[in-house]
């Protein structure tokens, strides 16, 4: 898929994968059902269920390191501040040849338009929050996520990942 298709079904995913409500027990369902499917992969990722600034679930698997938690939040706060898939906004950036300080003076040190942080949305509400992971290749951390969101929501994650 090149950089268009990319960004057609990463819109497709962000209207399809929409809660009808999410609490803190939704939250901790999603974050260990990615736990429990990275074990059985053996990922060495780190998970985050966070409500904008509340935490809601975090766990480190063995092959992670202390790095993983430092993408995680930066790719984060990515998605709580344009209530957009870091995936996403890392796609566009790269249409556009820029950067995300070039463009919007956002900081490396706080912000990573890297794949694997999706906005947590609730319909009527719109973005709550974010679920992310870190410690794969960009691509397939999105790419857990949206598994997971889509089971969670009997959707049809072979219609929504990217190739």
């Amino acid at each position: 898929m090149g950089i268009e298709e990319d960004l057609a079904r990463i819109a497709e995913q962000e209207t399809a994968l929409v809660f009808e409500r999410f609490d803190l027990a939704t939250a901790w369902d999603l974050g260990s059902r990615l736990r429990t499917l990275a074990q059985e992969r053996q990922l060495g990722v780190a998970i985050d269920v966070r409500l904008h600034s509340m935490p809601a679930f975090y766990t480190a698997l063995p092959g992670s390191t202390a790095d993983n938690e430092a993408w995680v939040r930066r790719k984060r706060n990515l998605v709580l501040r344009f209530f957009q898939s870091s995936y996403a906004i890392g796609r566009k950036l790269a249409l556009q040849d820029t950067t995300l300080e070039d463009k919007f003076g956002l900081s490396a040190a706080d912000y990573a338009a890297h794949g694997g942080s999706f906005p947590i949305k609730v319909a009527g509400v719109g973005c709550i929050g974010a679920v992310t992971v870190s410690g794969l290749p960009q691509r397939d951390d999105h790419n857990l996520v949206v598994e997971v969101l889509a089971a969670m929501l009997g959707r049809d994650f072979a219609t929504l990942t990217l190739g």
